[in-house]
């Protein structure tokens, strides 16, 4: 039975289970159709024929003048780019191959007020008054603005020409200030906007939603959280305002991003003159069903350097706008180190592998779900021994477990001569007591390269398995007050408790009861993550059962007193 102490680390780790699943349920985005969505929905929906009415005299008018264009688009054969005319940027972006709610097609920078490509002279001051010429055949945009004091400003958007490579994603962009006065003139140090990024999904964590920027080889990366005041819990009181804007100066950036779950706009800057990266939090127009709130999005770019332009100099930069899904294979094609907006932390190599491994699987298999549980297979085989050896181990442990509980009443009011003499014990009999964790802290990275890979790897979205009709997702089934009821973490849950009634029991009690919180940690690790990483545990829960099943029936191990090594003299 437990201890009075193990059911308070019982109860509150399951209060920490539903505080977070309330969290996410609370800050999470609801499945919501963007405007255009609904305004193109409404387009297409039949309207009722209107009552006849007497017919009216039309009466004649002048002509109504051709006003310029304020929207325009450019189409290639994987992505439409909306052009705004006003601010001079890419409004909006849909990407053909990639679904979102509702299966829509996915449409990147939608809600965001910041079009890619915006100048700003400083935060929330938009530089506007550009006109417009498209050139749909060439795939070409381009954007003029004269100032009254004679700076005009150029922007040149070149769609790409490429077909079969990842650059298929990747949009020019050249940015030229010119002084057409005949006086010399001094430029602020503009804002170039990469756009903003939002959560795609409902179940999209608010942590997915980033803004990372690239210098000397290391990214650094905040999301969207950074923005928000923090406060003591259940108390209230607040430890940090909210802080409207993040800058950070440095003159070797390359590039900026902002990143949804999974997918990316990244700003790439081919010139010297940046001096800086710079974010902001914006409000969505869409409110959370749950909290009544704005969903809340980030935007973003690079900061360029202050001009002094002689009479008629002009400066061009020179940048590339990759608007796309975190595909980790192609931005690593692209140069640059932009496969860092992965952010797959401190095991990446460790995801990196496991990344490859499934792909290579699923060309051979023909699926995500099968190349998951292959994998696994795969990677529980390699630790076979090893498992082995820890089960041994904890046979040995059970079969001294009579001698440790002598020593345990013997010593229990002295507590560190226990310790001294359970310590002597391990030692005469040659039994490591924590040999039977050994699997475990070797499964510990395989584990979390798992969990940062299948968070962001775009090959799962979509992938269907059983009645999981996302990998990416959840297995929402249902929901129960609000919450969901996601099985296969569940399941999983479920066959790690199988696991520890099977594995033999031996070594300290207390760490024993402590052992039966782990399927807890893990459910709450995995409920409302990519159904992928419950399945992969699942799979290696099932394998390491079906181990039990076959070693339990072998001959308990002897348990005898190590022979001393004796030292012969010279």
């Amino acid at each position: 039975m437990f201890d009075r102490t193990t059911w308070i680390a019982v109860s509150l780790s399951i209060a920490g289970l539903i505080g977070w699943q309330y969290y996410n349920n609370t800050h999470t985005l609801p499945a919501i159709k963007t405007e255009r969505a609904a305004e193109q929905a409404a387009s297409t929906t039949p309207v009722k024929a209107a009552p006849q009415v007497p017919p009216i005299t039309p009466v004649p008018t002048a002509p109504i003048p051709q006003l310029t264009a304020r929207r325009e688009t450019l189409d290639t054969a994987k992505a439409e780019y909306l052009f705004e005319n006003n601010i001079g940027g890419i409004e909006s972006i849909t990407l053909f191959l990639h679904l979102g709610e509702q299966d829509h097609s996915l449409q990147l920078n939608t809600l965001s007020p910041t079009p890619i490509g915006t100048l700003l002279e400083a935060p929330g001051k938009v530089v506007e008054g550009f006109s417009m010429t498209a050139d749909k055949k060439a795939g070409k945009s381009s954007f003029e603005l004269r100032e009254p004091n004679g700076l005009m400003i150029n922007k040149f958007f070149t769609l790409p020409q490429t077909t079969g490579s990842p650059e298929e994603y990747s949009v020019g962009l050249d940015v030229t200030f010119s002084n057409t006065s005949k006086l010399p003139l001094d430029t602020p140090s503009y804002l170039l906007a990469a756009g903003g990024a939002t959560p795609v999904h409902y179940t999209d964590a608010p942590r997915y939603t980033c803004f990372d920027w690239f210098c000397e080889g290391k990214m650094t990366t905040i999301d969207v959280n950074w923005f928000t005041p923090t406060h003591v819990p259940f108390l209230g009181t607040e430890l940090r305002a909210a802080r409207p804007f993040y800058e950070m100066s440095h003159p070797g950036i390359s590039w900026a991003a902002v990143t949804s779950q999974y997918f990316c706009t990244i700003l790439t800057g081919k010139d010297k003159g940046i001096t800086g990266a710079w974010a902001t939090r914006f409000d969505t127009s869409l409110l959370s069903q749950r909290t009544q709130k704005p969903i809340s999005g980030i935007a973003g770019g690079l900061q360029l350097e202050p001009l002094h332009l002689a009479p008629g100099e002009s400066v061009s930069y020179h940048f590339t706008i990759f608007a796309g899904p975190k595909d980790f294979k192609g931005l690593e094609k692209i140069g640059g180190g932009q496969q860092a907006v992965m952010n797959f932390g401190m095991f990446h190599l460790v995801s990196e592998f496991l990344l490859w491994a499934m792909n290579s699987l699923k060309v051979l298999l023909g699926n995500y779900a099968a190349a998951i549980i292959i994998l696994t297979l795969l990677i529980k085989s390699a630790l076979w021994p090893i498992q082995n050896k820890a089960t041994n181990s904890m046979r040995r442990m059970q079969l001294l477990s009579p001698k440790m509980t002598e020593l345990r009443e013997k010593y229990k009011a002295n507590p560190t001569k226990m310790n001294e003499e359970l310590m002597k014990l391990y030692k005469q009999y040659g039994v490591n007591p924590f040999g039977g964790c050994l699997p475990m802290l070797v499964q510990i990275p395989v584990f979390f390269g798992f969990y940062s890979m299948l968070g962001t790897a775009i090959e799962l979205r979509n992938s269907h398995f059983l009645w999981i009709h996302d990998l990416s997702q959840p297995d929402t089934i249902a929901h129960f007050m609000n919450m969901p009821i996601n099985l296969l973490p569940i399941i999983m849950a479920g066959t790690m408790l199988w696991q520890m009634t099977l594995s033999p029991k031996g070594g300290d009690p207390a760490q024993q009861r402590m052992m039966y919180l782990m399927p807890i940690v893990f459910l709450s690790f995995c409920y409302n993550f990519a159904s992928a990483l419950a399945l992969y545990w699942t799979t290696q829960n099932i394998f390491s059962i079906v181990q039990l099943y076959a070693t339990r029936n072998k001959p308990l191990p002897k348990l005898d007193v190590v022979k001393k090594k004796v030292k012969r003299k010279g």
